[in-house]
């Protein structure tokens, strides 16, 4: 009973899909990472510099100020290590962006690879037969004469 349980586990896990799925899966969080680095580290600063000297990941509201210290707060992490309840923007928007580009490098990839599967459809076969220009009859290609009308092709 275990052993055929094994056995059917191990059928479904050696599947081609799962295994390529898998690959996908850490492909897409290692991708997500470096996704995350390049708006956090190199998109942000620039657009918070546009917009008056924001940090974004410091963008929050205080729901409810901590017990220890009361608000305002110079950061995020000040009003979190204060114990304050807070709305986080920032983080909420850095996530929108990420969300945005990696779904625009996955569409731009998914047409990539839709382009080249197109590109390397096999052309059709060349026909096989064709018609006798006397009688209309299908022959062979290579045919010199018709079968059918003894006509002399050319």
């Amino acid at each position: 009973m275990i052993k055929n349980v094994l056995l059917e586990f191990k059928k479904f896990v050696m599947r081609g899909n799962v295994i390529d799925m898998s690959v996908g899966i850490i492909i897409g969080a290692a991708f997500t990472k470096i996704v995350n680095s390049i708006v956090s580290d190199i998109l942000m600063p620039p657009l918070g510099l546009l917009m008056g000297k924001v940090d974004f990941s410091n963008w929050f509201i205080v729901l409810k100020p901590g017990l220890n210290t009361p608000g305002p707060y110079e950061s995020l992490s000040a009003a979190q290590a204060a114990g304050a309840t807070t709305l986080n923007i920032g983080n909420l928007l850095n996530a929108v962006i990420s969300f945005l580009i990696v779904a625009m490098c996955i569409f731009l990839l998914i047409k990539l690879i839709n382009k080249l599967d197109a590109l390397k459809k096999a052309p059709a076969p060349e026909p096989a037969v064709k018609k006798c220009p006397y009688c209309c009859m299908e022959i062979p290609v290579g045919a010199t004469r018709c079968g059918h009308c003894t006509s002399a092709l050319k």
